[in-house]
């Protein structure tokens, strides 16, 4: 959920290319070191992640940053699964349409996300929950700014 065009990541070691809008990009290494590369278009976070982040049009990318900030504002609660986690939202606060737009854009960047959208207790509870592959946790903590239970 968090906007991939901003160039910071915090954590764990990643290795990050990032293209905002065609205007040149920077490439982060574990190391610290920069390098500049215009044609970059892809997200590596440890070796194993990819997010495509020309995936999403000028239009598509602001909506998706949109919807992005409101779901990371607005959430009641972060719950830990077995495989990811679940925000959770009142649906006064994020609508099941606004979630289902949310993953619509993100599955087209991150397709290596599993997604699954709930509506529980008589639709006063909207449930978005993140799982995928090994570390998918590390990858969601790292990206939408989660804490490891410690």
């Amino acid at each position: 959920m968090r906007n991939r065009t901003s160039g910071k990541k915090a954590g764990i070691g990643v290795v990050a290319v990032l293209s905002v809008a065609g205007v040149g990009a920077a490439s982060m290494t574990m190391s610290g070191k920069t390098q500049e590369n215009a044609q970059a278009s892809v997200v590596v976070v440890e070796g194993r992640y990819f997010c495509n982040v020309k995936a999403l049009n000028l239009e598509e990318r602001k909506r998706h940053e949109e919807l992005t900030s409101k779901l990371l504002a607005k959430h009641r609660e972060v719950v830990e699964t077995d495989k990811g986690y679940e925000f959770q939202y009142t649906p006064e606060d994020v609508s099941v349409a606004e979630v289902a737009e949310w993953v619509a854009a993100e599955s087209k960047c991150c397709p290596f996300f599993d997604f699954h959208i709930d509506l529980e207790q008589r639709g006063r509870l909207v449930c978005l929950r993140l799982t995928g592959g090994a570390n998918i946790k590390t990858f969601i903590r790292s990206e939408f700014g989660l804490k490891e239970k410690g």
